[in-house]
């Protein structure tokens, strides 16, 4: 047996998982985006993307995400950094407390934050405890934003830790030896040579934050209908596959132009290791 044929029977399974849960459903996306309740051609259900109430669920969902992005960024960097330079290996305790929300239940991860933020949650109890006044930030955007960091924020420390640890020492001090100050090494070095894995995080942090659904609808108590909420509606509440299909096309022409574009940016080489 040949090493191609070898190569495509171990892909075959892969195949197969690819066309029934990633093709034919989409397929069927584009089927009912494109159709109406007689399966007649229509682009109606495409243009009502731009539909006032709902172009305004895509720009909120948008700034929602575009914030959390930028908050996984300031958090993530410097916690990279700190395991980079403090050689932490990537089977160690440290970094395994980071990634271990990711193999833990999403909706569990919601509940935690509910339960700590809420009116009488574990944060207010505290407060109270002290004689210092409760906090009221359930079902507001900052809850929604709180939940997003914390539930994204591995997928972004986890590929700058990886493209940080991809420097070499000898590069660092060959600009230390040019004269290069700290500041500097960091600005004409680091930093640079880290935009691969802060491009993959970014992607990994902001379409999930875009497309989320379980977080506005628990942290923000239903008030504020993103974009994934209103397709959510659209599906299993009014029953209009056709609208949510054609909401979804256009979603998802948006996610592949967003993933096109930092793709550029991307290290060809970059992978995210977590063991």
């Amino acid at each position: 047996m040949n090493g191609k044929l070898r190569n495509r029977l171990i892909a075959t399974p892969y195949t197969i998982w690819m066309i029934g849960f990633i093709v034919i459903p989409l397929i069927f996306v584009v089927y009912y985006a494109f159709t109406n309740d007689s399966n007649a051609f229509t682009v109606e259900n495409v243009i009502s993307f731009f539909n006032p109430i709902h172009l305004k669920s895509f720009i909120q969902a948008f700034k929602l995400a575009l914030i959390s992005t930028i908050i996984c960024i300031i958090l993530a960097y410097p916690i990279a950094l700190i395991f980079r330079n403090s050689k932490t290996k990537k089977s160690s305790f440290v970094v395994y407390v980071f990634i271990l929300p990711m193999w833990m239940n999403g909706l569990l991860r919601i509940y935690a934050w509910l339960t700590l933020i809420e009116k009488r949650g574990v944060i207010n109890l505290i407060l109270t405890s002290l004689g210092l006044p409760s906090i009221n930030i359930v079902n507001t955007e900052i809850a929604i934003i709180l939940g997003m960091v914390y539930d994204f924020l591995p997928f972004m420390i986890l590929p700058l830790y990886n493209s940080l640890m991809k420097i070499k020492d000898e590069t660092l001090n060959g600009a230390r030896d040019l004269g290069a100050n700290e500041l500097q090494v960091f600005t004409k070095v680091i930093f640079p040579l880290s935009i691969p894995g802060m491009v993959s995080g970014i992607t990994m942090v902001f379409i999930p934050a875009l497309t989320t659904v379980a977080i506005s609808y628990m942290l923000g108590g239903g008030l504020f209908l993103l974009i994934g909420n209103v397709i959510e509606q659209e599906f299993l509440t009014t029953a209009n596959w056709h609208l949510g299909s054609g909401l979804s096309f256009v979603l998802i022409i948006f996610i592949f132009i967003v993933m096109g574009i930092t793709n550029n940016f991307t290290d060809k080489d970059e992978e995210v290791n977590i063991i």
